[in-house]
């Protein structure tokens, strides 16, 4: 077992392989080929003498070993990246958080809590990124972030099966709302009718890793008619503003929709609810990420 001779390119791409969940996730998120990706691997398997990595059909998981490594590098590589900061003027990163977010998040509640924590601790530094859940449940078992908010549907469930199990903690349950035009005849009441709903065109999109739509209300006894198809939340409401058709948004993006779109709470019918999660590795916190979780649970209150 020799690890000075494993390179640090090894180790971010064993790092990215982690997070990603499969060799060609992260040969693309890296820019590599998935050759490249498998030599770099294999070189830190053989310099453990230890499989890191348990392959199965659905991707690839951490083994026991490979949560020791992967805790170790993660705290290498930050050392490095806090060096070349420093080493090209820029300030110190003491304090920091490394956070991730589902992608509507990043609509309201993350830039209200972050305005909040500039003014309140401007010494603390916040890195965040977005991300699928699935993808930042696996960048917090690598130990590559510190704190995760997560979108639940129900059949609410623990988001992986893994051990230990992570900390979660809710911050939110709200109903489930509906973008619609604003000069569609919908958006006339204060509230929409679920009968309503039928014979209405959609626009949609697959939930990350699976094949459930989102944007379409759900329960509907009809095939949606789906006229459009988009990832992005603003492209989605974008196109209901442009008249193209309808789409789910959870409560909070009611504050961040553009002209011409109005969210309305539907009636009848069950009301399918939407859970914001705060998620975190089982240890005590340290004190910055305390202060950005209280930041957050301020945020996701107001």
């Amino acid at each position: 077992m020799d690890f000075t001779q494993v390179s640090l390119t090894a180790l971010r791409v064993f790092r990215a392989v982690a997070e990603q969940g499969t060799f060609t996730a992260a040969a693309v998120s890296l820019g590599y080929t998935h050759s490249a990706v498998s030599r770099q691997i294999a070189s830190v398997e053989r310099a453990a003498g230890k499989e890191l990595l348990e392959r199965r059909r659905d991707g690839v998981r951490l083994t026991a070993a490979g949560h020791v490594v992967m805790r170790r590098a993660t705290v290498v590589l930050d050392e490095i990246d806090a060096t070349a900061r420093e080493l090209s003027g820029l300030p110190g990163q003491a304090g920091t958080v490394r956070l991730g977010w589902f992608p509507s998040a990043g609509a309201v509640l993350l830039p209200e809590a972050l305005s909040e924590l500039r003014r309140t601790d401007p010494g603390l530094h916040v890195v965040s990124r977005e991300g699928s859940t699935p993808a930042l449940v696996r960048a917090l078992r690598a130990g590559s972030l510190d704190l995760a908010l997560l979108a639940a549907a129900p059949p609410f469930r623990p988001p992986d099966a893994e051990s230990p199990a992570l900390e979660l903690e809710t911050l939110t349950e709200r109903a489930l709302c509906l973008a619609v035009p604003a000069a569609h005849p919908l958006a006339r009441g204060d509230h929409i009718d679920v009968t309503a709903l039928r014979g209405q065109r959609w626009i949609a999109g697959s939930a990350a890793g699976g094949d459930r739509l989102l944007g379409v209300w759900p329960g509907l006894d009809e095939r949606p008619d789906i006229a459009h198809t988009a990832r992005d939340w603003l492209a989605k409401l974008r196109l209901v503003a442009a008249g193209c058709g309808l789409t789910t948004v959870p409560a909070s993006l009611a504050a961040a929709a553009p002209p011409g779109v109005r969210v309305l709470p539907v009636r009848g019918g069950p009301q399918e609810q939407r859970r914001l999660l705060l998620a975190r590795l089982p240890h005590p916190p340290a004190d910055p990420v305390t202060r950005v979780a209280a930041a957050l649970r301020a945020a996701a209150r107001a």
